[in-house]
Formats: structure tokens, C-alpha cells, sequence
């Protein structure tokens, strides 16, 4: 499958193009089919279970800290819902409802899932795990620019700003 990118005549927009376009290509490689193994009993109307946590790690790659955030984020996105297949994204308090039907056993399969997903395309089985792993905690403030990109006035200890 090839994806093209280029310009139409309809109207069709959305902010969200890249992660459509890699949402596309999780779905031809069958890299999210991990998730089907986990088993939700639940009624399904409008989306499935599978659907409901497809949506739910769209809203979190697309940046919602919330639950609350996905209606105001994803809500509209119709033409990011139809290249995903679906004819509209779910509801928050769906997806919320999805996430909290969740038992134990439910949770630990989708775990896996997650793990069965992520850990091939990881760089961590790149690492030789039996040197040391060198994390930077260097908390000390950077003085920049008035022009440097989100730069905001800031306290720093012990100097003149």
C-alpha cells in the first residue's frame, strides 16, 4: 500500500495528517493486531472494544492529557476518524466508560499487547544491558534569547534575569 499525499478539490481538513498517514501504516502492517487479543465484554453499538482502544491511544499520540480533552481534540476530526475507517470518533465519556470496564485480567492482556506492539520497534533490545545506562538530571536553567521559540521569563536562583 502506498499512501499519497497531494491536494483535493473537496473539503477535507484536518490537523492531524501525520498521524493519520501513521495510523495508516500501523493498520496495513497489522502492527496493532496485539490488541485484538485483549477481551472486553461489553455492549457494542456504534464501535468495538478494539475500536474504543484504538481511539484511546489516537487521543494520547495526538496529545490529550485527559479523557475530557478528546472531545474538544478529536471530536470534530471527521476526516482523520474516516482515514482511520470509522465515521466519527467516540465519545469521551465512551471511551472513558471502555477504560473503566477494564478487569484485572483485561488490563494484564493489554499489557502485553502493548508490549507485543512496542518492544519490536523499541530501540531498548538495541541496548547491551549489562553496561550502565547513563541518565542526564540536569536541572539547571539555560538562559536564552528574547526570540528563542516559547521562551518565557523565568526565576533562577541566585542570579539577576
Amino acid at each position: 500500500m502506498s499512501i499519497e499525499l497531494g491536494f483535493i478539490e473537496e473539503s477535507c481538513n484536518t490537523q492531524y495528517a501525520p498521524l493519520a498517514i501513521l495510523f495508516n501504516h500501523y493498520q496495513h502492517n497489522n502492527i496493532l493486531k496485539s490488541l485484538e487479543s485483549v477481551n472486553i465484554t461489553m455492549k457494542t453499538r456504534d464501535f468495538s472494544a478494539v475500536d474504543k482502544l484504538k481511539q484511546v491511544l489516537l487521543s494520547i499520540l495526538c496529545g490529550c492529557d485527559t479523557f475530557s480533552a478528546i472531545n474538544t481534540s478529536l471530536k470534530h476530526e471527521d476526516s482523520l476518524a474516516k482515514s482511520c475507517g470509522w465515521n466519527r470518533f467516540a465519545d469521551q465519556s465512551n471511551l472513558s466508560r471502555n477504560m473503566d470496564s477494564l478487569s484485572l485480567m483485561n488490563i494484564e492482556e493489554l499489557s502485553k499487547a502493548v508490549k507485543d506492539t512496542c518492544y519490536p520497534l523499541s530501540q531498548l533490545k538495541q541496548h547491551d544491558w549489562r553496561k550502565f545506562l547513563w541518565l542526564d538530571f540536569d536541572l539547571s536553567g539555560l538562559v536564552c534569547g528574547k526570540l528563542a521559540e516559547a521562551s518565557q521569563k523565568g526565576y533562577f536562583s541566585g542570579k539577576k534575569t
